[in-house]
């Protein structure tokens, strides 16, 4: 009996999305075809790019995937849309520490749902959306760390924001 893929969630805040996000996208795609992109809404997280804003980025780099947008707890909205598993990305070990410990208050929340953490791939180990922004706000080339609309859409915010 062939098993139907199990869908699979790939929360982050993505402000902006950058290649280390859309690198493990596209992997976690090969092994979840059916994948969300979930943005998150952290109150603690002032972000710079609104829901909108950031969904237009990610459809950009990755027209194919799903992307959603979500509050509150995690595993209370990967239970509510019936997937089984969430994605993380592990950029270095400080990453590790942080994710293990929410990976196992989620299970104790709710033990039928999996995190699957997923490394980096090296040339992308040290990017995070902060560090772009804070290149671009100080007004370095980030062209290297997001795709182009990116950088066009971090030009045209900070140039209002300034």
């Amino acid at each position: 009996m062939k098993q139907k893929p199990l869908l699979a969630v790939y929360p982050g805040s993505f402000d902006p999305i950058t290649y280390g996000h859309i690198d493990i996208i596209q992997r976690a795609v090969r092994v979840f075809p059916d994948l969300i992109v979930a943005i998150v809404g952290n109150p603690q997280k002032k972000t710079l790019f609104s829901y909108e804003e950031r969904i237009e980025m990610i459809k950009n780099a990755c027209p194919s995937v799903r992307i959603e947008t979500f509050s509150g707890l995690l595993v209370d909205y990967v239970e509510s849309i019936g997937a089984g598993v969430v994605i993380r990305g592990l950029r270095a070990i400080s990453d590790f520490e942080y994710e293990f410990q929410m990976a196992l208050s989620n299970a104790k929340m709710k033990p039928d749902i999996e995190t699957l953490f997923m490394m980096s791939s090296e040339q992308y180990s040290y990017v995070s959306s902060r560090l772009i922004k804070e290149i671009a706000m100080l007004g370095g080339d980030v062209s290297e760390f997001v795709p182009e609309y990116v950088v066009k859409k971090l030009s045209e915010k900070l140039r209002l924001c300034n």
